[in-house]
């Protein structure tokens, strides 16, 4: 590319000194008339686009000297064509040549960005507006007056993504053109394909005049790699080469998935025959024009008007004439308002020696740039607005299939993503399946939307994959050598993780297990360090087994998603100790539910003696005998069975409602008390200095200097049973106090003697699980980081670590709680709701019940006759006599 510029510089130098020795005894010598504005264009004349955009242009002037407000008016445009041929240094001669020679106030339509570029030299004399050229890179900050109506590239790369997102597509190509065009879209295409989680695994770079034998080349590379979806961005031109190119290779067939930017989208309806039967099933994004009456009739006129010998049948317009339209109207708008005029005087022949310095500035050069931006009307391709020096992004970008023709199949809008249709304000109505997005048409006239194909480094081979040997905790990962058949074993957690996510890739992975020796079989401290080293020298293609995710370590490989927990455990023994505290029977119960139990025991009572004290003797005597009574007999319920007979059935009900929730109460309280009388303690800070490290453990002992003990010193132990043996002889005996691993580790261990050790997790350190390891850039890890997080959703993970680690899962919590839970109301309420809507009930029903008997009872007297009789004066009771007594005479 730099030699490249070298070049372009030399050409200009050469091509300014020949500019300066032209004679210009063929121009003018008479000033332009006051009120005319002389614009140059420079187009590429041999190209449909620079055809069909002098002709809107020409039809662009047509209009406007018809508009009444334009005759009220005595400016004029007056358009001064030139033929670039599309090559740069011609465009930028033709432009030198129209500012001396036509005096031209503006320049319209450097086609290409390569033109604009080159062109931006003279940014600073004249306004320059490109309606094609859509280069990220122009910017008005290098060249403030170049005006783009036209998009960035950079606007449709949203579109692309939610295109590939909403096809399924994780893997693809990219193919662009080697120009500034063609790089200059890839870095924001590359981040919008990122975030929608497509991975670009390939780019391949073809030059703007590549030979066929270079593109068949390219292809070819592509075919081995077994690539089969591309996003192809490039000029029309070359797109016509590369496509037709692709067809000859059998790359348009069946299985194959083609993207093509705006660039070749918006120029199918120009483009060869043969070019465009080429790309049958190639899917286009460009950006959406809106329909309009005024659309309409430009549409009428341009069937009526256009005609050349070249074309054998009329061509669509596409956006770039319209936008080629619209920047004559804006650029006229913009004069009118300025009073812009052509007013500098063409030098005579005397200054033959004009050269690209001594090109005056055009003194309404910043005016009209000005005007422009500030204005905002409604053109051919619709809401007409800059911003930054170049036109909007277009509210809608419409997805279009090359199948049998050029048929839109859908929209993309910026704000509501993939939709069917748009309303007349051109938002998005719905937000479509594939399968809503129309019938698309795929390449091999299949209906089918295309798979993507992993793209493998090295196609066929079967990869080696590294395995530790291991002394202890062989349920992680066994290898086990046959010394007959020199036949190995792997086995383990691990391996059957990682097999488990390889038969789930939609594709096949053929893999061998390569046990990893070095001159020591025991692992020594570096010795996975030295496994994970052979990855980054590429002796392994992947490691296996309990390898601990750690930042150093993925400075040289990358790690898969941790399938194991992370962290750090602490294995301390279990001691068993009996509680002296005198009050210790009040606490199996929360102060709350000691409050609810006392009120039901009340509430209980007073429901009995409500119901019985009327018709039942041992709930009637005095009022303090009666509120005993009551109270008694509620509280009785909890010991032994009570001497009072109930009459009542209502009250035998909520009799028997209670004893059932007495008898759960007590059941629970003699539960918890039994729990906490004899309870299981942690030995959190243990007795001695000794603590047990495991050997080759990646938990950094430096990291450790704030546990709780005093001058701690370490114990290297190894397998399961060393872990146990170290911990029943204790730091005292030569043993240690505490083991710290790594958590599965941990739980391993305690899946064997959880009755006499337990875990309590510390927050000194941490480590990120166990992962699988694979080099820098493998396609593979996303994949099986994806698939490991799917077998632990659908519980596949969890059944693995039961099948290995005797029943209990490796991902279980492993709780010791040193404390029994107190029991409070919370966990009763259902009982209470029950006994009390119980008793409610009751007491209603028999109020009810007693009154309804004694209307009946006033009844029958009143239908019998009275007779008056009075007791013998020795029956009259005294005052003495008991409250039934008095009763029994009260009617």
């Amino acid at each position: 590319m730099e030699l490249e510029r070298l070049m372009r510089i030399f050409f200009l130098l050469a091509s300014l000194s020949a500019f300066n020795s032209i004679d210009w005894s063929m121009a003018k010598n008479s000033r332009h008339p006051d009120h005319h504005m002389h614009v140059g264009v420079i187009l590429d004349m041999e190209s449909p686009v620079g055809e069909m955009a002098q002709k809107c242009m020409t039809m662009a002037i047509s209009d406007l000297n018809a508009t009444p407000s334009q005759n009220n008016h005595p400016l004029k445009l007056i358009l001064h064509p030139r033929n670039s041929k599309g090559q740069p240094l011609k465009a930028l001669f033709s432009a030198v040549e129209l500012l001396e020679n036509e005096q031209v106030e503006a320049l319209i339509g450097p086609q290409t960005s390569e033109e604009a570029e080159l062109l931006g030299e003279l940014g600073d004399r004249v306004p320059i507006i490109s309606f094609s050229a859509s280069c990220p890179s122009l910017s008005r900050e290098k060249n403030p007056n170049f005006i783009r109506m036209t998009t960035n590239d950079n606007s449709q790369v949203g579109a692309i993504a939610a295109l590939v997102q909403k096809f399924g597509w994780g893997e693809l190509v990219i193919i662009h053109e080697d120009s500034s065009y063609g790089n200059g879209i890839i870095p924001d295409l590359l981040i919008a394909l990122h975030e929608g989680n497509a991975r670009v695994v390939h780019r391949t770079v073809i030059p703007p005049r590549a030979r066929d034998i270079y593109v068949e080349a390219q292809l070819y590379r592509l075919m081995a790699l077994s690539a089969n979806i591309f996003i192809v961005h490039m000029s029309p031109s070359l797109a016509s080469q590369f496509f037709i190119k692709v067809n000859e290779l059998g790359m348009m067939s069946t299985g194959y998935g083609w993207i093509v930017t705006d660039g070749i989208a918006n120029e199918l309806s120009v483009m060869d025959q043969s070019a465009l039967d080429s790309m049958q099933g190639v899917i286009g994004i460009r950006p959406y024009i809106p329909p309009s009456k005024r659309l309409h009739n430009f549409s009428l006129k341009w069937r009526n008007s256009f005609f050349t010998s070249q074309h054998h049948q009329l061509p669509e317009v596409n956006v770039y004439c319209l936008w080629a339209y619209d920047s004559v109207w804006a650029l006229a708008t913009a004069a009118h308002h300025s009073g812009a005029t052509t007013s500098i005087e063409k030098k005579d022949s005397a200054n033959k020696s004009a050269h690209l310095a001594a090109i005056p500035t055009r003194p309404t050069g910043s005016d009209l740039v000005h005007t422009i931006l500030r204005g905002k009307f409604t053109g051919l391709s619709g809401e007409i607005q800059l911003k930054n020096g170049q036109l909007q992004q277009p509210q809608a970008f419409e997805i279009v299939n090359v199948f049998r023709g050029v048929k839109r199949i859908g929209f993309w809008t910026q704000f509501n993503g993939m939709t069917t249709r748009l309303n007349r304000s051109t938002v998005a109505v719905q937000s479509p399946s594939v399968r809503d997005m129309g019938s698309i048409g795929w390449p091999g006239s299949s209906l089918v939307i295309p798979k993507v194909q992993r793209i493998m480094p090295k196609a066929g081979k079967r990869l080696r994959i590294g395995v530790p040997i291991k002394v202890g905790f062989k349920e992680f990962v066994g290898v086990e050598l046959d010394p007959v058949t020199n036949a190995t074993t792997v086995t383990g957690f691990c391996i059957d993780v990682f097999k488990a996510a390889i038969d789930m890739l939609p594709y096949e992975v053929k893999f061998d297990f390569i046990p990893f020796t070095n001159s020591n079989t025991f692992m020594a401290g570096s010795y996975y360090d030295d496994l994970i080293y052979q990855v980054y020298l590429q002796q392994y293609d992947a490691a296996v087994g309990d390898i601990t995710i750690k930042a150093n370590r993925s400075l040289y490989v990358d790690f898969t998603m941790p399938f194991t927990e992370a962290g750090v455990g602490m294995i301390v023994p279990i001691e068993t100790t009996r509680s002296k505290n005198m009050w210790i029977f009040l606490q199996p119960l929360k102060v709350d539910l000691w409050l609810v139990i006392g009120a039901f025991f009340v509430f209980t009572g007073w429901v009995v003696w409500t119901i019985e004290h009327n018709d039942n003797n041992e709930f009637k005597g005095p009022l303090a005998q009666q509120i005993g009574t009551m109270m008694w007999y509620s509280l009785s319920t909890l010991f032994f069975a009570q001497r009072e007979k109930l009459i009542s059935n209502w009250s035998k009900v909520v009799v028997i409602v209670w004893l059932f929730v007495v008898l759960i109460l007590t059941s629970s309280y003699t539960a918890n008390l039994s729990s906490m009388l004899t309870v299981h303690q942690l030995q959190t800070l243990p007795n001695g200095k000794a603590i047990g490290f495991p050997f080759n453990s990646t938990v950094d002992q430096t990291a450790l200097i704030n546990l709780p003990f005093k001058n701690p010193y370490f114990h290297l132990v190894a397998t399961v049973e060393d872990y146990a043996n170290a911990l029943r002889n204790g730091s005292q005996k030569g043993g240690v106090s505490a083991i710290i691993d790594e958590i599965p580790y941990v739980k391993l261990f305690l899946s064997k003697y959880s009755s006499q050790y337990t875990m309590v997790e510390p927050s000194y350190n941490s480590t990120n699980g166990f992962g699988f390891v694979f080099p820098k850039g493998s396609p593979l890890v996303p994949d099986i980081s994806a698939l490991i997080a799917k077998l632990r959703e659908d519980g596949k993970l969890h059944l693995i670590s039961q099948n290995w680690f005797q029943n209990r899962s490796l991902f279980t919590n492993q709780d010791s709680a040193t404390k029994v839970a107190r029991l409070d109301s919370y966990s009763f309420r259902g009982l209470f709701l029950i006994t009390g809507i119980t008793s409610t009930v009751a007491v209603i029903a028999s109020y009810k019940f007693r009154k309804k008997q004694s209307t009946t009872a006033q009844h029958e007297v009143a239908d019998q006759p009275v007779e008056e009789t009075f007791p013998p004066v020795g029956d009259i009771p005294s005052r003495r006599t008991s409250f039934k007594h008095i009763r029994r005479y009260s009617y």
